[in-house]
């Protein structure tokens, strides 16, 4: 079983963040904690192994790690032998006594919310940190131990060119890191970037320049936005297994049932236990196992397929947008997963 484990708070809002967090409410953090540990401790009595924990945000660094150590061990009975344990963070707010507990409660794959090292770049999106507090986190991690380091960009801006990604490339190359997880800028609803369509360039030129700039950097692209050694958490996500989601905003799926937490502080400090359940149909399951899996290095099974999108695979196949190798189909260019996906579906 995958676990992942929302923590709602942050320094600060990113302006173009769409996710359950609180910048205002640190004040209920012991709470929060005491109503997580609540609902994993009541969820783990049915479950036998824990195959990956992503622990995300929000901003888990925000947080003091004393706070994580009864979640940890309630989890410790539960993992695996091998089991890969993520946790996000901020350059700013990981400092050396936060990743030293993290690593000594098991954490062993630590994600940077750097999004750029151009100072006028990191203005315009809201963060706050600086380039040189980037590059002391990463370096920093390494000291503390962590071999297994993502930090996470972002291009698509009204900002990008093709010399200013060569300047984040170069940055990246001396880092001695082993993933990147670079997103293109959304304007998502209900942010203050929403409809501020001037703050957004979309370039395909750009976004393939990127791409190919990180796999000669060696850092492999195995999904649209992921490069590098292979979370295995993410990958479960892109196969379809199942998961639970513990805390508030998080969300876990379980057989054909969709189970959602609430998407209000308050609320789920009151009752961590409560969830909403969507069912869902055998066309809503199929639906997602092929976006996903043209998405990612995951792939489609073909016998997994009905006879209607068997045909239009074979169009596929003569237009050389995907290939097929041992019963499954992949896509040839990750920048293209929407558009197959929707043709097969």
């Amino acid at each position: 079983m995958q676990v992942y484990i929302h923590i709602p708070f942050c320094e600060s809002k990113c302006p173009y963040c769409a996710f359950g967090s609180h910048s205002d409410k640190f004040k209920q953090t012991k709470s929060y904690f005491q109503a997580l540990q609540k609902e994993i401790a009541t969820s783990l009595q049915k479950v036998e192994k824990i195959s990956t924990v992503f622990i995300g945000g929000g901003t888990p660094s925000s947080v003091g790690g004393e706070f994580y150590e009864e979640i940890f061990a309630l989890l410790s009975s539960k993992l695996a032998k091998n089991a890969e344990i993520s946790c996000e963070a901020n350059p700013n707010s990981a400092n050396q006594k936060w990743l030293e507990n993290m690593r000594k409660f098991g954490v062993n794959r630590i994600s940077f919310g750097v999004q750029s090292f151009d100072e006028k770049k990191l203005k315009m999106l809201g963060r706050i940190h600086s380039k040189q507090t980037a590059i002391n986190a990463l370096n920093l991690a390494k000291e503390v131990g962590f071999k297994n380091i993502n930090l996470d960009i972002m291009y698509g801006t009204k900002l990008d060119t093709k010399k200013l990604l060569e300047s984040e490339l170069k940055i990246i190359s001396n880092l001695k890191i082993n993933h990147i997880s670079a997103y293109s800028l959304m304007l998502e609803d209900n942010t203050p970037f929403e409809a501020k369509f001037e703050l957004k360039k979309d370039s395909p030129s750009l976004a393939k320049f990127l791409i190919n700039s990180l796999e000669s950097l060696g850092f492999k692209q195995y999904e649209i936005s992921n490069f590098g050694k292979p979370c295995k958490h993410n990958l479960g996500y892109w196969s379809g297994k199942d998961y639970l989601g513990f805390g508030a905003y998080s969300v876990g799926t379980l057989g054909n049932q969709r189970f959602y937490s609430p998407s209000n502080l308050d609320e789920y400090i009151a009752n961590p236990l409560q969830k909403r359940v969507e069912n869902l149909s055998k066309n809503d399951r199929i639906c997602e196992y092929i976006f996903l899996g043209l998405r990612s290095k995951v792939g489609v099974k073909l016998a997994n397929l009905n006879n209607e999108q068997l045909e239009k695979v074979q169009i596929l196949l003569k237009s050389k947008k995907i290939y097929q190798k041992n019963g499954r189909i992949f896509n040839t260019n990750f920048l293209l997963s929407d558009e197959i996906s929707l043709f097969l579906t």
